[in-house]
C-alpha cells in the first residue's frame, strides 16, 4: 500500500483539502503538502496525527479493506462522525446513548 495515496484517497473521500487535514491533525500544513512536493513519507508521529484527524487507528489504516462489513448507511456515518469535533462526538454520543 502506497502511504501518501492512501492518505489522498482518505482526504478525497471527506472533501478536504490539505488545509483540513492539518487543521484536524494538528501537524503543519507544510508538513502535509511536503509528503507531495519533496516526495517524502511521514514519519510514524506524522502518520499516528493524520490517522488521529481522520478519526481512525494505525492499524485501521493499515487494514486492508474494511476491519468489518458495513452497510452503506453505517459508512457513510462514520464517515461524518471522522468530521466532527470532539465537543460534537460527545453530544452525539449522549444522544445516542439516551435512546437506549
Amino acid at each position: 500500500m502506497d502511504t501518501k495515496t492512501h492518505i489522498k484517497e482518505l482526504m478525497d473521500e471527506r472533501g478536504w483539502t490539505i488545509y483540513e487535514l492539518a487543521k484536524r491533525s494538528g501537524l503543519a500544513q507544510t508538513t502535509i503538502a511536503n509528503m507531495w512536493k519533496r516526495n517524502t513519507e511521514p514519519t510514524i508521529p506524522s502518520l499516528r496525527a493524520i490517522c488521529n484527524g481522520f478519526g481512525i487507528t494505525l492499524a485501521q489504516f493499515f487494514a486492508e479493506g474494511d476491519l468489518v462489513e458495513l452497510t452503506p448507511e453505517q459508512r457513510d456515518f462514520f464517515l461524518h462522525w471522522s468530521a466532527l469535533t470532539p465537543e460534537q462526538k460527545k453530544m452525539l454520543m449522549n444522544l445516542v446513548q439516551s435512546m437506549k
